[in-house]
Parts: structure tokens; C-alpha cells; sequence
């Protein structure tokens, strides 16, 4: 049993013991302390919230406590049903909401689920206002309504079609120029809100040809519902039968993009956020960028090519945020294929991050392939170990950075240690029990070796 409490919201397998695990009780908890928040953040009486989940089997379950523990709060609540994490970010805003929860466990398996917190911007809290509601959570000081200002809930239906209009309003979307192409497009979206959203982006797109793989909202993940390419080989083998030009596959909640080539190949997450930049930053004359410090050097070389300058930051969607922000980026995001567009949300978006691909594709006249051969060789080998209770994290990654200090190092997130042609960083997990340690070089076994000796050296330790 397994309950994480982070920025990035509170994620836990369902059953056990409450505290153990994301139980009804633990789920009641934490969704009436941030109601708490928000009425405090806001100063109403009667604050509005979004409420939407994604497909999984525990979903509705988890929606009747966070509404009814909202309303017990005296908060009116507007639940969107299966949904995805992008469109209640945006119905947040839309609908001058004071904040948002989002039921998804994100690409964890369909035995966790989570709460994802948002403000009335509908971006994620960040870490000062999280931990003021895990205090509260915690401390038990919560004060619910009496019965005459008991909240109520109504369902709000249509917001997935209204999320892809905004989309098609975007002067960086060309549908005339994607429709023209005549794109036979595979989708696999892990039989979660995916499976509604991205056919219908795709036709609303002029796409027309669709090959639907997965696409059944039951909750009922077919595999491993994280979109890296161990995970992909259905998808995959569909293009090379059926002779699809692209492959597109998301998350359980729709905020990450990752693509497959015509051959089958992976595109690379990683690559995601590269090509669409370089669409955006092409379409803009130029401008900044912002990435995680465990994402790809490449989103650096292309917005230099387009004269902009990238950034980079902490590790997660609020971290990223707050830096694009502060240096008026025209796009951002992680390596997760997590693409970020101010112009449309602050809050990564794989629907955004389809139209812009297309665009993006259909103006080129390259193939995916191609395309993806035209950016910088470079392979980022992902790994971990996991933790104990005796491990001394700090102090770990304290040594490496002491260790290595000729080098250009960086302490923002963990530690970022720089080389001329390569690059690792080491970082505690905020959703996880375990240190990340991702690593690039200019191939596959260049990279896993870089990435070994690390690990080796850290287990040394």
C-alpha cells in the first residue's frame, strides 16, 4: 500500500488502512482541507469548484467523496465527468471557477489513483500552499458547513468540445493545411478519457482516417499506461499493417504527447516538446523556452536556431510554470511530452500538443521520420533505484555534486552535473519512492553507460 503526498497532489493505491493508502477516509481528508484553501484563497462563502476524472475503474467512487466532501465544505461543485486534466485546468478559468480537483493517477497503473489540486488560474498549487493543505489535512483543524450552507453539485457537460474549439481558434493551428494532407492517423488512448477526446480533436482537425486502438473509456488499461516505447508495441505494429502515416498515444488523463513514426519507430517523448517548439518558435520569429532539467538539450539547439534562449527548471508542471512565466516564454514544458502553450493554458495539454504536431507535420511536407532526423541525435536513458528508509538522499547527492564540481553543476533539483557532450541528473521523486537518475548522450549505449556509472557510484555510497 502506497500514499504520496507532494506538489504534485495526493496519489496512492486503493484498499488498506487509512494513512497506508489512498482510502475513502484519506480521500475525504484531503479533499475537504483543500476546500478549506480554497474558500480561505478566495474569501467567499461559496466558492464553485471543477470537479473531473479520468476513466478509471476507482473514478467514480473517488468523485462522490471529493463532491460530497466539497459540499460539505459549503462549496458548489461543477462536475465534468470523464474529462481530461488539460479540460479542467481550462474550465477552471472558463467558467470563473475558485479552483479544481483532478481524479487521475496520471500514467500510474489502474490501481492508483489522485487527487490533483488546482488554483483559480487552474494551474497547479505550488509547494507553500500544498503544504498548508496537508497541514491542515493533517491537524484535523477543518470546519464544514452547517446545514443551511451545505454546497451542491450539477454536471456540466460539453467542455471537452469547448477546450477543442479554443484550440482551433489558435493562429498556430492550420486545419485547412492538416485536412489537405489526408494524415491516416493511429490513436491509442489506455481506454481512459483519451479514447473520447483525441478522435475528436482529430476530425474536428479534418483528419477523417482514424485507426481507434483503445479507445473504449472502461478504465480498463490494456497495458502499462505510461506512453514510453516498452508499452507501445501494439500501436506500433498497427501503423506498419495498416500503413499509417503517425501514431499518437496519451496518458490516462491526457497531459502527455508522445508519438510513434510511420516505420513504427518511437518519435521519442523526449522530441514531443522539440518539434512543437520549433513549429511555435518558426511561427513566432523567435522567442525563450523553458524545460525541466531532466529534459532534452535539443529544445535548447532549436530555440537557439530560431535566436530565442531556453531556461531550465525544477522538475514539475507548477516549477515550469513559474519560469515561463518569468521570462515570457512562448512555449515550454517536460520531456514527459508535456507541452505547455501559454496562448491557450498555463498546464500541459496533449490536445494542444496534437494540433500543433500536425500543423507543424502537414507544413513541412516531411514525413514523421524525417522530421524527426532533422533535429539533434541525442538519447536520454531514464532509470532509478529505490529507496529505504534508511537512505540519506541528501546527503548522496550532496557528495556527487562535491565530486564532481569541475564540471558545470547545477542544485536546483537534485543535481544536474553538465558535461561538454552529455549530461546526468539525480533527483528524488516527488511521486515515487525512488531517486531518478536520467542521463544523456549522443546514443542509446553512450547514454546507458554514462547512466550506470552513476548508479553504480551511488550504490557505492
Amino acid at each position: 500500500m502506497t500514499l504520496i503526498r507532494s506538489i504534485s497532489g495526493i496519489r496512492g493505491t486503493l484498499g488498506g488502512k487509512p494513512g497506508e493508502a489512498l482510502t475513502p477516509q484519506d480521500v475525504c481528508m484531503y479533499s475537504s482541507a483543500f476546500g478549506q484553501w480554497v474558500k480561505k484563497a478566495c474569501g467567499k462563502e461559496r466558492p464553485v469548484m471543477i470537479v473531473g476524472r479520468d476513466a478509471r475503474i476507482s473514478g467514480p467512487m473517488v468523485r462522490d467523496l471529493v463532491c460530497a466532501s466539497l459540499n460539505g465544505m459549503g462549496i458548489d461543485v461543477l462536475d465534468l465527468g470523464l474529462s481530461t486534466t488539460p479540460t479542467v485546468e481550462m474550465a477552471v478559468t472558463m467558467e470563473n471557477a475558485d479552483g479544481g480537483i483532478i481524479i487521475t493517477a496520471s500514467h500510474n497503473p489502474g490501481n492508483w489513483n489522485a487527487l490533483k489540486l488546482l488554483n483559480a488560474k487552474g494551474e497547479f498549487i505550488n509547494a507553500e500552499e500544498g503544504a498548508e493543505v496537508l497541514s491542515s489535512a493533517e491537524s484535523g483543524e477543518i470546519h464544514f458547513a452547517e446545514v443551511e450552507g451545505l454546497g451542491s453539485t450539477k454536471i456540466l457537460d460539453g467542455m471537452m468540445e469547448r477546450h477543442i474549439a479554443k484550440i482551433l481558434e489558435l493562429d498556430l493551428v492550420d486545419v485547412e493545411a492538416i485536412r489537405a494532407k489526408g494524415f491516416k492517423i493511429a490513436c491509442d488512448c489506455v481506454n481512459s478519457t483519451g479514447g473520447i477526446a483525441v478522435p475528436m480533436l482529430l476530425r474536428a482537425l479534418g483528419v477523417n482516417d482514424i485507426i481507434e486502438l483503445f479507445c473504449e473509456p472502461n478504465g480498463k488499461f490494456p497495458h502499462n499506461p505510461e506512453p514510453i516505447p516498452e508499452n507501445l508495441q501494439d500501436i506500433s505494429n498497427v501503423i506498419k499493417d495498416q500503413g499509417a502515416d503517425l501514431g499518437i498515444v496519451v496518458d490516462p488523463d491526457v497531459d502527455r504527447l508522445a508519438l510513434v513514426q510511420e516505420d513504427g519507430e518511437m518519435f521519442g517523448e523526449e522530441y514531443t516538446l522539440v518539434a512543437v517548439a520549433d513549429h511555435v518558435l518558426g511561427a513566432r520569429s523567435g522567442g525563450n523556452t523553458v524545460s525541466n532539467l531532466s529534459s532534452t538539450r535539443a529544445l535548447r539547439t532549436v530555440t537557439e536556431g530560431h535566436g530565442g534562449q531556453h531556461y531550465a527548471s525544477a522538475v514539475g508542471e507548477v516549477n515550469v510554470v513559474d519560469k515561463m512565466k518569468e521570462i515570457n516564454a512562448a512555449i515550454g514544458g517536460e520531456g514527459n511530452g508535456g507541452v505547455i502553450l501559454p496562448d491557450l493554458h498555463y498546464g500541459r495539454d496533449a490536445l494542444v500538443g496534437i494540433a500543433l504536431f500536425l500543423t507543424h507535420l502537414a507544413k513541412t511536407g516531411k514525413t514523421v521520420s524525417e522530421l524527426r532526423a532533422s533535429y539533434p541525435q541525442l538519447v536520454i536513458s531514464k532509470n532509478k533505484i529505490e529507496l529505504t528508509a534508511e537512505t540519506d538522499v541528501d546527503g548522496i547527492l550532496n557528495t556527487m555534486a562535491k565530486k564532481y564540481s569541475n564540471e558545470e553543476v547545477s542544485t536546483v533539483d537534485g543535481v544536474k552535473i553538465d558535461m561538454p557532450n552529455e549530461w546526468v541528473h539525480m533527483r528524488k521523486s516527488n511521486t515515487e519512492p525512488i531517486i531518478r537518475i536520467y542521463a544523456e548522450s549522443a546514443d542509446a549505449v553512450k547514454a546507458d553507460t554514462l547512466a550506470e556509472r552513476f548508479i553504480n557510484e551511488i550504490k557505492a555510497l
